[in-house]
């Protein structure tokens, strides 16, 4: 990533009405969000923090250290990826008092309260409000219900789109890893019994990317992964990336050597195997400050 950070820089478009929203303001805020995780779960020794710290510094300056937030703000005051990408700022101590001041003001009129959300964006819209000192008096829980995972559905009704609905309604209420018992008792048990299934299933299908968001889902729930199923996982990601380190959303269709993949098609991937192993280390460091032949096996995958 750190070789690749200028593929992140915000291009002339960032800021005209009909720019690529995707291709810029959330590759960028991606990067932030799990730089921020990186850094917050390795201690300053650890040769990945300060290629995080540096990361993220970068990422910050892009945005002129927030003052693009600002004007974001005045041509799409109702827009939610701004405040979106600014939370993952925010979330590492770095913030802009003006676009704070403006979003607040904004995030309390009606119009933006009653905009039409699906639950798991809601959530995520709920979180980054937070950022800016606004707690609206949303039913958190009502909202959880009604997203896929909330509803407790049939474990063999998991498919793509459901499984990245599940991951971000994890990370919403867990703060991206932050706190574990956020996940209401009934998920975590729920998620307990099915996740390594669903986690298998995507690697078998070569489906890296979401592997990678599932593994973070893991490291973020109580109760960690069963030794055997959390090595083998990241066993099979480490060997599905390229030799630069970056890994491709989804297995090529045609096995063996092959040149690195675009950028593209393997920055989001990349950065979620990163924050799930960070996350998964994190965990292992908060247990009790020791290491047990799980801890040390499942690191040592890791690595």
């Amino acid at each position: 990533m750190s070789a690749h950070r200028e593929d992140f820089a915000l291009g002339a478009d960032a800021l005209t009405p009909d720019g690529a929203v995707n291709g810029s303001w959330k590759p960028l805020g991606e990067l932030a969000r799990v730089c921020a995780a990186v850094s917050r779960h390795t201690p300053s020794p650890d040769p990945l923090h300060a290629p995080a710290r540096d990361l993220l510094d970068y990422a910050w300056r892009q945005t002129g250290e927030g003052e693009l937030f600002a004007l974001l703000q005045r041509f799409e005051p109702f827009a939610t990826y701004p405040l979106e990408v600014y939370a993952a700022f925010a979330s590492a101590g770095l913030r802009h008092a003006g676009y704070e001041a403006a979003a607040a003001a904004v995030a309390r009129t009606r119009g933006w309260r009653l905009a039409e959300q699906d639950p798991t964006r809601r959530l995520g819209v709920l979180a980054a409000e937070r950022c800016v000192g606004v707690h609206r008096p949303e039913d958190v829980p009502r909202l959880v219900r009604g997203t896929w995972l909330g509803g407790l559905p049939e474990p063999w009704s998991f498919e793509r789109f459901s499984g990245y609905a599940l991951t971000h309604v994890v990370f919403h209420l867990t703060d991206w890893g932050r706190d574990p018992d956020g996940v209401p008792a009934d998920l975590g048990s729920y998620l307990a019994d099915w996740l390594p299934a669903w986690l298998d299933t995507c690697l078998d299908a070569g489906m890296w990317d979401l592997s990678c968001e599932l593994l973070a889902v893991a490291a973020s729930l109580p109760e960690p992964l069963g030794q055997t199923a959390a090595c083998d996982a990241w066993e099979r990601i480490a060997s599905a990336r390229h030799a630069t380190g970056a890994l491709p959303e989804e297995r090529p269709p045609l096995e063996g050597p092959c040149s690195e993949p675009e950028f593209a098609h393997c920055y989001h991937s990349t950065l979620m195997a990163a924050f799930a192993a960070a996350l998964t280390i994190g965990r292992l460091r908060a247990t009790d400050g020791t290491t047990g032949a799980y801890e040390d096996d499942l690191e040592g995958a890791l690595r």
